[in-house]
Formats: C-alpha cells, sequence, structure tokens
C-alpha cells in the first residue's frame, strides 16, 4: 500500500475513532495518538503533540503532516492530541521529566511562563512572517523574543436560531437597542433567551462590553501599556462589562443555575440544539460539533449586538504552535512549522476548525453560518479576549470574576474581585 493510500486508510480510521468523542457525544476527549508512516525508516522522526483531536482538525493536520513529507522524505512526523486541559497538565509533566515533544501548541498563559524558562525555540529567523496580518502581528511580536506561531484566529459570537426568531417574527439583533428588545420579548414569553456556559460565554460579553473603547482609541497599544504600569486600573475598566452581565441576569436573558452547570461546547451545544431557545454565546468554532448534533433548524453566528451603534466581536489570535527549544531536531522542527504557515497548508487547518486565517489574505471561509463574522477582524469593531499585550491574565480573572456573578455575586464584588486577583 503507497502512502496516500495509508494516509487514506488512516484518515478514515480517525474519523470513526474520534466520531465518538466530539460533538454532542457524553465522551470525554480522549488521548489518540496518529502515526503517520509507521514502518518506514526515515533519517529524522518527529512528534508534535497538540490539543486539537475532533476528526476534522486532526485530518487537516495529517495532510499537513503528509505534504511535508512528501517534500521532506528525510522525515517521519506523528502527531498525538488530547483535549483541553488535561492536554496542559500532560504538555507540563512531559516537558519536566525531558520527554518534550518536538513541535507543541500553547496558548497565552502558557508561552509567557514556558519562555520564561527557557523552553520555547525563538521562530523569528521563519521565512512566513511576512505573511501573517497586522493583528496576528501584534501579538506575536508582543514580547522581546518570538515564542509561537498562532495557525488561527478564533472568534466568539452570538449564535442565533434563524427559524425560531422568524416563527416569533423577531429580527437578528445588530445593536443594543434592538438585542434588548428581543430578550425581553422572548423572557415575556417564557422562554430564557439565551444558553450560557459557563466558561467563556459571559466572560467573553463583560470583555467585548468593556474593551471596545479601549480597542476604538487613538493608540490600543499605549492605552493596555497603562494597564500594566498601574497607571489605570484593568478592574476599574471591566466593569461596565460586569455590570451588563448583572442586567442580562436579572432581566432573566440568562438562566444563573443553568449556565453555572453548562460545560463548554458539550452541555450549552445540547440545549441550543433543541431549537427552544433563539441564542447561545459561544465561540464560532463550535459550529461543526452544533452540527453533529442534528439541529432541526437554520443558525447563523453574529457578533455581540451590545453596543449603542452596532455589533463588537471578540477573538483571539489562537492554536499557537511552538517548538521546543531543547528538541534533538530543533532545525527540522522549525522547518515544519514555516511548512505549516504556507497559505495553502494553513488554509485548510484554519477551515477545519470554523476560524479565520491569521495570514494576510482575504479568503472567505467555507462555513456560511460563520460568515457575516469576518468583516469584523478589519472594520475597527474587533476586541482581543487575551492580548499578548496586556500583561495582567485578563482572560482567567474575568472567567473566575463571571463564575462569582453566577453564585449570586453583583457587579461592585465582580471589581472586588478581579481587583484581589491582579493583586495576587
Amino acid at each position: 500500500m503507497n502512502r496516500r493510500k495509508r494516509a487514506l486508510a488512516l484518515l478514515v480510521s480517525l474519523a470513526l475513532a474520534v466520531a465518538a468523542f466530539s460533538g454532542c457525544s457524553d465522551g470525554p476527549g480522549e488521548n489518540r495518538v496518529f502515526p503517520s508512516n509507521r514502518g518506514e525508516e526515515r533519517e529524522c522522526e518527529l512528534t508534535f503533540f497538540g490539543f486539537k483531536y475532533e476528526a476534522l482538525n486532526v485530518t487537516a493536520i495529517e495532510d499537513a503532516l503528509h505534504g511535508y513529507m512528501d517534500q521532506h522524505p528525510e522525515t517521519n512526523i506523528s502527531y498525538d492530541g488530547i483535549k483541553s486541559p488535561e492536554y496542559f497538565e500532560v504538555l507540563s509533566k512531559r516537558l519536566a521529566t525531558g520527554n518534550g515533544d518536538d513541535i507543541f501548541m500553547v496558548d497565552h498563559e502558557r508561552a509567557l511562563e514556558l519562555g520564561a524558562q527557557g523552553k520555547l525555540a525563538d521562530l523569528s529567523d521563519l521565512s512566513t512572517l511576512d505573511r501573517f496580518s497586522g493583528l496576528a502581528k501584534s501579538q506575536m511580536y508582543a514580547g522581546d523574543t518570538l515564542y509561537y506561531i498562532p495557525t488561527s484566529i478564533s472568534a466568539f459570537g452570538l449564535y442565533c436560531n434563524l427559524d425560531l426568531l422568524k416563527e416569533h417574527g423577531q429580527m437578528v439583533p445588530e445593536n443594543l437597542a434592538e438585542f434588548e428588545a428581543v430578550c425581553d420579548y422572548f423572557v415575556g414569553q417564557g422562554i430564557t433567551p439565551i444558553v450560557a456556559n459557563n466558561d467563556i460565554s459571559l466572560k467573553t460579553v463583560a470583555i467585548a462590553k468593556a474593551m471596545l473603547p479601549v480597542y476604538q482609541s487613538e493608540d490600543p497599544v499605549a492605552a493596555i501599556g497603562r494597564f500594566n504600569s498601574g497607571e489605570a486600573n484593568l478592574a476599574e475598566a471591566l466593569r461596565p462589562g460586569f455590570s451588563f452581565v448583572e442586567e442580562m441576569l436579572s432581566r432573566g436573558w440568562v438562566d444563573r443555575e443553568e449556565a453555572r452547570d453548562t460545560a463548554k461546547t458539550k452541555d450549552d451545544l445540547v440545549l441550543f440544539a433543541g431549537g427552544e431557545r433563539p441564542f447561545m454565546l459561544t465561540g464560532a468554532w463550535a459550529t461543526p460539533r452544533l452540527r453533529e448534533c442534528s439541529p432541526d433548524f437554520s443558525f447563523e453566528v453574529r457578533p455581540y449586538p451590545i453596543a449603542e451603534d452596532g455589533s463588537v466581536l471578540v477573538v483571539n489570535v489562537d492554536t499557537r504552535v511552538s517548538v521546543n527549544a531543547d528538541s534533538p531536531h530543533l532545525e527540522e522542527a522549525k522547518r515544519f512549522v514555516e511548512y505549516l504557515t504556507q497559505p495553502d497548508a494553513l488554509w485548510e487547518f484554519v477551515d477545519s476548525q470554523s476560524s479565520f486565517s491569521p495570514l494576510d489574505e482575504n479568503r472567505l471561509a467555507e462555513d456560511k453560518a460563520i460568515q457575516s463574522i469576518g468583516p469584523y477582524l478589519t472594520n475597527g469593531r474587533c476586541v482581543l479576549g487575551a492580548d499578548d499585550n496586556l500583561q495582567l491574565p485578563i482572560w482567567d480573572v474575568t472567567r473566575q470574576c463571571i463564575a462569582g456573578m453566577l453564585e449570586g455575586d453583583s457587579a461592585e464584588s465582580a471589581v472586588s474581585r478581579m481587583e484581589e486577583l491582579i493583586s495576587q
């Protein structure tokens, strides 16, 4: 059997094996090892470790591996994927015991932590760097050393059940007044309008509401720098966001107890797929998993309609790939990352995640449900959820503050809690 046939057979088996662990199933994201060309001896053996384990994502990764090996027959690469947050525990143990992979995925927190420990190679000499967009470069070059390469831009949005809205004579909201009107309408009908999870839903709304003025200021980087120096108070800056979340809860747009117990891209998808709720707040990248739940209605994902003059999009420069500084195949590993960030190789991976490209290109997402989000990446109404220029852990502490609000904390208490967490 030649390499292409082996690859095809492998990908089919992957799709079947992983399907049980994605979408609306109750199974956890278990460790899956995906060999590339076992049995073929190569001069260089590379391992790639990541938190992407869904069938579509892995298929795209495998295509990239085989594409690279076609050009570099001396190299063999295998990919190992585990669902986060377990992934980061395993990554930490592997690196601590000297068994780290040659290439692995990181998030903002781990990029800072592992970079400071000298565990990440400097990637500033890769030839593909000029191809990245201004948005991606604003994050990649936030520090003194380039420790990771982003392979996607993930977005967070408002999922809209188009059929239910039409049935009730309601329109997809485009601004705050329209959002308030449609949510209050459904509350009046005895329907809690928004499905929210206990992780990214209300956190990203709070960040969007509070931080849009920062990103629309004359010099956003300078404004963020004032948070780092203490000249400006980040917790106070988030007050409008926490106040808006408090209003959403008090007006019955979100069920506090339900959200507290709703897991991200699992329980929330099941609730929304039932077809009785007009909205859901979660990542746009969850659209393939929502479809696996077989919803009997049409849906779209829109930016958050929470500003008086329109909507706001929250994004993260995401799926960050780093190279182990202690890899015995350092140059070969960097060469693969360079290949992965070429337009065609990267686009398949980006599109498999229903995300957007970090490269300076204008390809339209194939997933029609998320196409309305695209223009917000460049129209001045985009907010970064976890900005590399911000040296304070806004992503994590905001989540903890929202968790407190789901337990009954007020917006004032959330601000106080955030100040305490930041001081620690």
